[in-house]
């Protein structure tokens, strides 16, 4: 069983996850949206990011403003890592693990834990298979350590879901994957932000893909695309449909 979630945890990272609580301040918003987007190289997006950064900084203390810093670090590492900068996109993601654990130090929170899973997730990704093997079982129990502080956390829900849908086979259980994410569309729709409704309609058309039913898997991305019609990975995906 340990074998099968290393191997999950390699995969938790395809999409990226929302990693914050109900409520973001509006300065973070178009770094998000420019992640989500992709029409902005990862050199454009830096100054977004910086920005989000000096905000933070100014206008949050404590846990709070380690929190907001850990996604700005996991905002910017998931553009490099998708233009294949991987250096500088595991860089990014180790410093919003070590900014999540500040958090954590400060006080126990959902969304520390879950920005520690999700920078974690995203590092095992792009790491060597020892890494993954050391560290890989822990995405999942810092998730369940943020359910455990708010069992409605859909950003922790997501997560643990998304490893039923992105491990390979025999690892996954595409089935299992699909019902958790639509339980999360049907029972938790009041605390889906608009990138947690983007990354559950991409994971269940992704599950359809993989079963190769196209029909199914084209109406979930075709709504993912309803929500950011630019992004390139799911114009990808709908492609092979």
């Amino acid at each position: 069983m340990d074998k099968k979630l290393i191997s999950a945890a390699i995969f938790l990272g395809v999409l990226g996850l929302t990693v914050y609580a109900d409520v973001l301040p509006d300065w973070f918003l178009p770094l998000r949206e420019a992640i989500y987007e992709q029409k902005l190289t990862a050199d454009e997006v830096v100054p977004l990011y910086r920005e989000a950064k000096r905000r933070a900084e100014e206008s949050r203390s404590g846990e709070a403003r380690y929190l907001m810093l850990s996604r700005c670090e996991y905002m910017l590492g998931r553009v490099y890592l998708y233009e294949k900068r991987k250096d500088e996109a595991l860089a990014r993601f180790e410093e919003g693990m070590s900014l999540a654990r500040l958090s954590l130090d400060e006080a126990a929170s959902p969304e520390g834990w879950v920005m520690l899973a999700e920078n974690l997730s995203q590092a095992c990704s792009i790491q060597s298979v020892g890494y993954v093997m050391r560290n890989g079982l822990h995405v999942e129990r810092y998730a369940k350590n943020a359910l455990d502080l708010d069992p409605g956390n859909t950003a922790a829900q997501i997560l643990i879901a998304s490893r039923w849908v992105y491990a390979p086979a025999p690892f996954n259980n595409l089935k299992r994957g699909i019902q958790m994410m639509e339980d999360i569309l049907n029972n938790f729709e009041a605390r889906l932000q608009k990138d947690d409704r983007f990354n559950v309609c991409s994971a269940i058309g992704y599950a359809y893909l993989q079963q190769k039913k196209s029909q199914e898997a084209k109406t979930w991305f075709q709504r993912a695309l309803m929500v950011y019609p630019a992004n390139q990975y799911i114009q990808g995906l709908l492609g092979n449909t």
